[in-house]
């Protein structure tokens, strides 16, 4: 018969009267419970499933045992179905003939009163039918140690005395003849005191399928499944303080392009986001699961810069290079709006812009300074990115190189940005004198602070979570393990980080947070705790602070690194860049499109993608380039210049959209005929133009020269390429000499002719000369001739005595003349 979903207890119980979580996390979390039981108990809502379903995305809120509601209300007779596709039957034998899939196990932590509800499926991979097959609950010993989970975990087969008694067999489900091949669905439900849990700590848990075949017609165990099961009655004395990073992480999607309109409309390589964005995608989930839990936010800002461009218009590239309108902007709007009710009043701590690969920069580069130098400018872009989006100040001091994995040098390039705390793992900072796992924080120098995370803890969802079977072991071990780690010290206060996957997919987050969760419902040995609070908690005296040395860095994670060329490319385009900017006008509307381009250049969302990280690059730079390359000198013709002195024009090309100042035009000739193109000139061109830029040149003597005409910027370094041409000076040409000769011999003839006309004239007289002997008889004329006038001007009542020369214009009728 169907069965009803058990409600769960609510938040607190157990727990002394605590809450450890918000009381809005309560809420949410309840009213999905509430929900889940009635959808299980009013009638007809849920078709009765025929077999076990392939897991559904989690709804966010759903207490623990949401998971097995499905299958607590199936019908009681187990329904056979047919293996996976991938699965090989025939090979099992022994205790191995049989596959059993533990796929829930509710509550995660049971206390006592409780009913442990187990479901899942037994497969028949043995080449014999089995019969009169029987799924009962064992209990194992206590695992009293970390590495003893470890190797439960591990084990195959059935191995008599590690795999404990069966439970009373009440409790155990026939499964009837199973034939090769085929599976059959199961759920189990044992009170918790009939599982007889003598002490506190860590049990393994098994589920075994007894039967027999027609080979060995005796009950004997075919095939068990494996979990864990912690108990604890009640608190422990110190709770461990549990930290648990919560991602925010995505890849890069954005390219260096926008548009020419005043909105500078982004352009994004491709529309990839959108998915994770959308219901049920991966970032979705991370939101809507992280806003119920005691978690701190680790988030990178490109991914925040991204959405928020995403929430208007952008373009989206397409393979034959045009663009096409991007569709994401109503997932956009959602994912920001929740994230913001999500994060307030949380504590959020940005990383630096794009998240850079902190340990490729160590290792490889050490060759571009200015990359090292450019960390600082990422953390400050990130943390008024998060400001921004978010509304909220986020935490800037935490430093996150990839997996974990840390060296001095790491540490170096970690803490060079203004990071006082690096968030290291256990698996490279590790601790093999003590016998417990110690507090994370650990002072490593200079006032520096390693958080060193679990590494079980942190990788413990890493794996396939699509996986029913695969999911619920590894919740229940990640909370084995935390049990395990309270009982190691029981009476000593201590701080564990967890720092998981960078970007888990959306089953995976899902899995972390029903971890997450089911610790924070029970309370009963750990309690959450932001990571500034984890920074500043007091150290293991025994702890390792020895940061380890680059050498031993995991070859694995040094295989995927940047390579040294990749920030060569990043150190010529910085300085493109550089170069480019002080000539524009605006140059707001290209540094810093480019400057989240050269971030997102070293994100470690790179490792292990080469080729994809190489186009990036190179997309970068040759759009750069394409721009800087708009502004030219037009390629000049050979001249000839007729003269010693003439003007040689050069023209300036704009084809930006905005205008361009701080450039200078020289030119430089060759030495040969010592032409001389005077001073550099300065150049000014609006967008869209040209401008001629014209040079006042002499040269000392006729001949050929080539003439270099470059581009400077103020600090005289060259911008762009030189363009050449050359200059034939010629002082005469044929033609002009034809013209000048022609007009010398005319003036020459002219000067013949007025000179034979004059000698035959004879010389004028001189006037002021003294008369000669030989010319009395005329000057005796000129007397008569003079007294003769003289005699007339008396006539007329001229005045006498003025012997001065008359004005050459007389006067006119009635004008007074001085005379």
């Amino acid at each position: 018969m169907a069965e009803a979903a058990e409600s769960q207890a609510p938040p607190g119980s157990g727990r002394n009267g605590r809450i450890s979580a918000p009381t809005r996390r309560w809420a949410r979390r309840t009213t999905a419970a509430l929900t889940l039981s009635l959808v299980a108990l009013v009638p007809g809502l849920t078709a009765p499933a025929a077999h076990a379903a392939p897991e559904a995305p989690r709804t966010p809120g759903t207490a623990s045992s949401a998971a097995s509601a499905a299958a607590q209300a199936a019908h009681k007779a187990p329904a056979a179905h047919k293996a996976p596709a991938t699965r090989k039957a025939g090979n099992g034998t022994g205790s191995r003939s049989a596959e059993v899939s533990v796929n829930s196990v509710t509550p995660t932590v049971p206390q006592d009163g409780d009913t442990l509800t187990l479901t899942g499926t037994v497969t028949n991979d043995s080449k014999a039918t089995i019969g009169r097959g029987r799924v009962g609950v064992r209990v194992g010993p206590t695992l009293d140690s970390r590495s003893a989970i470890d190797q439960a975990g591990k084990r195959q087969g059935y191995l008599s005395g590690a795999d404990g008694t069966e439970v009373d067999r009440k409790y155990a489900v026939k499964t009837g003849t199973l034939p090769p091949g085929i599976s059959r669905s199961f759920t189990l439900k044992v009170p918790v005191s009939a599982l007889r849990l003598s002490a506190d700590g860590v049990y393994q848990l098994g589920v075994s399928l007894s039967g027999q075949t027609k080979a060995r017609p005796y009950e004997q165990i075919l095939g068990i499944g494996r979990t864990f099961l912690p108990w604890q009655e009640g608190a422990s004395g110190k709770k461990t303080e549990l930290t648990y990073l919560w991602p925010l992480i995505s890849s890069t999607h954005m390219t260096a392009r926008t548009e020419s309109d005043e909105q500078q409309t982004p352009v994004f390589h491709d529309d990839t986001l959108v998915k994770e964005l959308a219901p049920g995608g991966r970032l979705q989930q991370m939101v809507a699961l992280g806003e119920e839990l005691p978690i701190t936010w680790v988030i990178d800002p490109d991914l925040l810069a991204t959405v928020d461009m995403m929430t208007k218009r952008y373009r989206v590239e397409k393979e034959n290079g045009g663009t096409v309108a991007g569709k994401g902007q109503e997932y956009a709007k959602k994912w920001l709006n929740d994230l913001q009710r999500a994060v307030r009043g949380e504590e959020v701590v940005a990383l630096p812009f794009a998240d850079p690969d902190l340990a490729s920069l160590a290792h490889r580069g050490r060759s571009a300074p200015a990359t090292l130098k450019n960390l600082s400018t990422s953390t400050q872009r990130g943390k008024g990115a998060v400001d921004t989006v978010l509304h909220t100040k986020p935490s800037t001091d935490f430093a996150w190189p990839v997996n974990g994995a840390v060296d001095s040098s790491i540490v170096d390039v970690a803490t060079s940005a203004g990071a006082h705390n690096v968030i290291a793992r256990s698996d490279s900072i590790r601790d093999s004198a003590l016998s417990y796992t110690p507090t994370s924080a650990r002072p490593i120098g200079s006032g520096h602070t390693a958080l060193v995370a679990d590494a079980r803890l942190s990788t413990a969802f890493q794996s396939d979570m699509t996986n029913a079977r695969a999911s619920s072991l590894a919740v229940q071990e990640f909370v084995s393990q935390s049990l395990s780690i309270a009982r190691q010290m029981p009476t000593r206060q201590r701080s564990i980080v967890v720092a998981p996957q960078r970007t888990p997919t959306a089953s995976q987050a899902q899995a972390m947070a029903e971890g997450i969760r089911a610790l924070d419902e029970s309370g009963r040995w750990t309690k959450s705790a932001q990571l500034s609070d984890a920074a500043e908690a007091k150290p293991d005296a025994g702890a390792d602070r020895r940061v380890p040395s680059p050498s031993s860095y995991p070859a694995s994670l040094r295989r995927d690194e940047l390579p040294v060329s990749a920030f060569e490319q990043v150190r010529q385009t910085q300085t493109t860049l550089g170069d480019f900017k002080v000539i524009l006008s605006r140059s707001d509307r290209v540094v810093p499109p480019f400057g989240s381009a050269i971030d997102r250049e070293i994100s470690t969302s790179w490792r292990g993608k080469p080729a994809p990280a190489a186009a990036f690059r190179d997309a970068v730079q040759d759009y750069l380039l394409d721009l800087k390359g708009r502004v030219r000198l037009i390629k000049k013709s050979d001249i000839t210049l007729s003269g010693r002195e003439a003007t040689i024009p050069v023209t300036v090309q704009n084809n930006l959209g905005q205008r361009v100042d701080g450039l200078y035009l020289e030119l430089e000739s060759g030495r040969r005929i010592g032409l001389d193109v005077g001073e550099s000139k300065p150049v000014k061109v609006d967008g869209g133009h040209s401008q001629s830029v014209k040079f006042d040149t002499t040269a000392k003597a006729n001949g050929r020269t080539v003439v270099k005409a470059q581009l400077y910027t103020k600090d005289h370094k060259p911008y762009g390429k030189p363009m050449t041409f050359q200059v034939n000076v010629t002082s005469i040409t044929a033609t002009v000499l034809l013209v000048i000769a022609g007009g010398v011999l005319l003036m020459v003839l002219a000067g013949i002719r007025m000179y034979t006309q004059r000698k035959r004239k004879g010389p004028a007289p001189d006037p002021d000369a003294p008369l000669e002997q030989d010319q009395a008889e005329d000057a005796e004329d000129a007397e008569d001739s003079e007294e003769s006038e003289e005699s007339d001007g008396e006539a007329k009542g001229e005045p006498e005595g003025d012997t001065e020369r008359q004005n050459d214009n007389p006067p006119g009728t009635g004008e007074k003349v001085d005379r």
